[in-house]
């Protein structure tokens, strides 16, 4: 086996002991450097320890690169690595960095490299979460026409609301234009009330005390959307009683462990 075969294994599998050594350092890595870059933003602990700061800085960014730089050279299709997903992650966990050379305040963009921790889940093998993340998705693809139709309707009424609030108010205390007007009616639905514009007419407090009132009836409606699709979903699929994965109903065997499924048996032995 030639070395960049090994190293590809070591590097992109999790496998072999090597291979999941390899990407706990780099976990505990990352970790580390989204840590220094929060730390880093503290004025007072900038100003003590700034060149301690600096020289970590470039440590990890110089490990990062020789990382991205070892994937390209043992990634079976490197372009293919480059446009990927982990692979813009990995392009973007550095980039920051050589450009405080051009400019500054941009490696405080490094905290990108939080999202490299999502390899975990590939690393634990954590098949379970990874399958309930997959219940989420598909029930947001599932009730993605529904939502928008509810946000379509939640646009007309802040619209509304928000012209008729601008009427009401006669372009004062705040409400000078209907654009402003909506801002306001977004706020009191969304029940944020920043109380930056309040209306002062009677007229005016009865437009907000029904905004407010829709507000409650609306946070309720995708939640009851995405949970009835979640339920659809989870009824399409099938268990494995050996490892938690979640399945397609219509599966003969689990897509991890390679189990058959009882109900094929019972199935085939009715027929």
């Amino acid at each position: 086996m030639s070395l960049r075969i090994k190293l590809y294994h070591i590097v992109f599998g999790t496998d072999t002991k090597a291979g999941k050594r390899f990407d706990i350092v780099l976990l505990w890595m990352i970790l580390l450097s989204v840590l220094v870059v929060m730390l880093e933003s503290v004025p007072a602990i900038r100003q003590n320890f700034e060149f301690e700061f600096y020289s970590l800085e470039w440590f990890f960014t110089i490990i990062f690169t020789v990382e991205y730089l070892l994937r390209l050279w043992i990634s079976q299709k490197s372009f293919k690595y480059m446009i990927s997903f982990w692979g813009i992650i990995d392009l973007l966990s550095i980039v920051p960095t050589y450009l405080s050379f051009v400019t500054e305040g941009y490696h405080y963009l490094l905290v990108v490299r939080i999202f490299r921790l999502l390899r975990i889940f590939r690393i634990l093998k954590l098949v379970r979460f990874s399958s309930e993340a997959q219940v989420l998705l598909k029930a947001l693809k599932s009730s993605l026409y529904k939502i928008s139709i509810f946000f379509m309707a939640v646009l007309t009424i802040v619209t509304l609301m928000g012209t008729l609030m601008y009427v009401v108010e006669g372009g004062e205390e705040g409400f000078t234009s209907i654009p402003q007007s909506i801002y306001w009616a977004i706020v009191t639905i969304t029940t944020v009330g920043y109380g930056d514009l309040v209306p002062h007419t009677i007229l005016g407090k009865f437009l907000s005390s029904a905004a407010m009132i829709i507000g409650y009836a609306i946070i309720a409606v995708p939640t009851g959307i995405v949970t009835v699709e979640m339920s659809r979903t989870k009824e399409h699929l099938l268990t494995c009683e050996e490892c938690d994965t979640q399945n397609d109903v219509e599966a003969n065997f689990c897509r991890h462990c390679g189990i058959k499924f009882e109900h094929i048996e019972r199935t085939n032995s009715g027929n």
